[in-house]
């Protein structure tokens, strides 16, 4: 393991210098406590690995506890197999509306321990990759029982002996659903059990006592649920099971070493690390997966991973992984061909669990990490394989947010036209497929998001040998987003279906409950700056770098208005506030890195900066916005690092702030990139000069994906004056 030397005046004088690793760092607390929406999660699970479990409490502030879940098939998705411990009588363990009230809860990525002070039950568990290994402490004297249901009405479990089977369905959004499997195996065998309301009472003794038992899930079969168990797991010692999860994260987590910073800094960046390391998950079982047709099938020897959110993840999540994971980039794109081949349309999906594609949000952005990954040089995917199948879903599938369907007259629209429609305030929806109750036409944030994913289309297929002529739509796409830029307000705005600007328009307050009858949870502030594929054509729509920098620093500089008003209607975009900027939703990240294109790369840095230092902390508050599965979190390991992705599918890297005087990245190629930025400080967050393997540039020269993977050395030179 490796561990970081820290020297700090007050430890040095008490304990001299020290060593920590790396998994010492990650606090799963933080973002425990919302601003608005549930930011994160106290996930224990081994990286991207099956098995997974979350705090049984939902957010810190809530009291009560209504159940334990064994497994949880998605990030933020419904958990499976419930338990509930009781010390009593045999009645309370199948009387309705149990829960329980909890304290002293201690959360490490390979071990959770709270006390159910109620019922006076400890619990704790430690991960495998597929298996766990569980232990309920009674301490006091009475009936001792753990009950059994499911989250289905269809759950069910059989008991022989010392050994429980289950199964349960899991239900993801629009009709996705899948069986889950459990095999439970207890270390001592139960005394009796009771059925009742659809729960399984198992009964132990009735005196002080440890019940340990391990746990194998399966998305198979009951038999592969046993096997998964009998493959990792040899008895019950959960300490010995934690301390080798320990050692994996410890691991992982030393693929990036840091030294300077501050301890709190450093909490904030192993944290945000971890937590890229949710998602995908690998749900391959004895070298088969369970596919989109709801079938099992031969894996082939390539591991096949499932929960991902393409919206959330392709900005920086993703490209996080073709540097310090790019085998694992490669087998994850190389199971989204595989889904796509699987599903009844051959469409690519977009959030895909496993259960089949949620479909959420809007666009469809894996072309961007295809061409990201690819011009990186990540193989071992089928690349002709993969733009066949997302030339098919473009030219099949409909663009309606959070709707899985064919064509419908908006895409027919879309295709002759280059945007999407929006609905002036005195007209009705007349398009049955679009959700008026909730998620709305989001017009302008959907032509935008079409016009990055035919841009990598036609990227992509360029790089694959794709003749002009089929690329030619795509490039006429890309070019879309122009068609809704105002020039008089420098904003995009929302076209009907005349070709006429909306108006009256209010670009702060506009498109009703999070925007969406133009945007997608935020408001037209975030979206001037949604071109990521195009940032030179941003910079001619303004009329040049001035206008650009004078527009980014009114955003910053204009109040939302009422903060009452603002956030009843944006509660998906209203944390995080600076002027009207948002750092609490996905598509603000690259937007203090814009200062750079203006030819102000001293604001991105002073932006960044800030940004780290208002929303990015090492407190249960310390995540402003929703945290979806790394996606947030990626953006702060970047900004921490000092460079970032701005266009995802460019093989290069924006420059910001380096926080921490020295970082090293240990990749898979066996070389190691370093950055180092000796005179790195809170205040001297400004920089002077580059030095990329002894060749001097600035801030305005991107870091080059070739230069981090061959394991350059970069120096920065930093200064507290731009």
């Amino acid at each position: 393991m490796k561990k970081l030397l820290i020297c700090g005046l007050s430890a040095s004088l008490a304990f001299g210098v020290y060593a920590k690793d790396p998994v010492d760092y990650v606090n799963t607390g933080i973002g425990s406590v919302s601003h608005m929406l549930v930011p994160t999660f106290r996930t224990v699970q081994l990286p991207n690995s099956m098995y997974r479990f979350n705090a049984p409490y939902g957010q810190f502030t809530q009291d009560r506890v209504h159940d334990i879940w064994i497994q949880y098939p998605g990030h933020r998705d419904q958990p499976v197999f419930s338990m509930r411990p009781t010390s009593g009588t045999e009645a309370d363990a199948l009387k309705g509306g149990w829960f329980a009230t909890w304290d002293q809860p201690h959360a490490t990525p390979y071990r959770y321990d709270v006390y159910l002070d109620n019922w006076g039950v400890s619990f704790t568990v430690a991960p495998g990759r597929r298996t766990a290994v569980m232990a309920y402490g009674f301490e006091k004297a009475g009936v001792h029982a753990i009950s059994f249901g499911g989250r289905d009405r269809r759950a069910a479990y059989v008991l022989k002996g010392n050994v429980l089977e289950g199964t349960d369905y899991f239900h993801g959004l629009r009709g996705c659903e899948a069986k889950v499997y459990v095999h439970v195996e207890f270390e001592q065998a139960p005394s009796g059990s009771k059925s009742a309301d659809g729960r399984l009472a198992v009964f132990f003794g009735d005196r002080p006592e440890t019940v340990r038992l391990r746990v194998g899930v399966s998305y198979q079969s009951a038999e592969q649920a046993a096997r998964n168990l009998v493959a990792e797991l040899s008895g019950y010692d959960l300490e010995a099971l934690a301390a080798k999860g320990r050692k994996t994260w410890n691991d992982r987590l030393s693929v990036i070493e840091v030294e300077g910073g501050t301890e709190d800094e450093r909490s904030v960046f192993y944290t945000a690390l971890w937590r890229t390391f949710e998602r995908m998950v690998d749900i391959t079982e004895d070298g088969r997966y369970y596919g989109f047709d709801g079938k099992v099938h031969d894996a082939k020897g390539v591991p096949y991973y499932v929960d991902d959110w393409t919206w959330d993840t392709w900005r920086a999540q993703h490209p996080l992984m073709t540097i310090l994971a790019p085998k694992e980039e490669a087998d994850k794109l190389a199971s989204y061909v595989r889904m796509a081949e699987d599903d009844p349309e051959h469409w690519m999906p977009v959030f895909p669990g496993v259960a089949g594609d949620r479909h959420s949000m809007v666009n469809r952005h894996t072309s961007v990490m295809f061409l990201d990954a690819w011009r990186k040089g990540i193989r071992g995917f089928d690349a002709k394989k993969a733009f066949e199948l997302q030339d098919r879903t473009e030219e099949t599938e409909s663009l309606i947010p959070w709707h899985r369907g064919p064509l419908t007259e908006l895409d027919v629209f879309y295709k002759k036209n280059g945007y999407y429609p929006g609905l002036r305030p005195d007209q009705k929806e007349w398009v049955k497929e679009v959700q008026t109750e909730w998620e709305r036409r989001q017009c302008v944030s959907v032509t935008q998001g079409a016009s990055l994913d035919a841009w990598a289309l036609a990227e992509f297929g360029r790089e694959l040998g794709i003749p002009a002529d089929r690329l030619a739509k795509y490039d006429e796409r890309a070019r879309g987003y122009a068609q809704l830029w105002n020039p008089k307000t420098q904003f995009f705005h929302p076209k009907d279906h005349d070709g006429k600007f909306i108006e009256p328009f209010d670009y702060m307050i506009c498109g009703g409950y999070g925007a969406r009858n133009y945007y997608t949870e935020n408001n037209a502030w975030t979206y001037i700056w949604d071109v990521q594929h195009d940032l030179p054509g941003l910079v001619r729509l303004f009329g040049g770098r001035q206008a650009m920098e004078a527009k980014l620093d009114r955003m910053l500089n204009t109040s939302v208005g009422s903060r009452f008003r603002f956030c009843a209607q944006m509660p998906d975009g209203c944390t995080g506030l600076m002027g009207a900027f948002t750092m609490a939703n996905e598509p603000s990240f690259h937007i203090p890195y814009l200062y750079n294109y203006a030819g102000r790369p001293d604001k991105t840095q002073k932006f960044v900066r800030k940004t780290l230092e208002c929303w990015f902390r090492n407190d249960r508050m310390g995540m402003c916005g929703d945290e979806d599965g790394g996606g947030m979190s990626a953006y702060a390991v970047f900004s921490m690092l000092g460079f970032y992705p701005v266009t995802p599918g460019l093989p290069e890297y924006q420059w910001g702030s380096p926080v921490f005087t020295k970082a090293t990245i240990h990749l898979q190629n066996g070389k190691d990139f370093t950055l180092a930025a000796p005179q790195s400080t809170k205040d001297a967050k400004y920089v002077r000069s580059i030095m990329v393997n002894g060749v001097k540039g600035t801030a305005l020269d991107p870091l080059k994906h070739a230069d981090v993977v061959a394991g350059a050395t970069v120096v920065v030179e930093m200064t507290a004056r731009p």
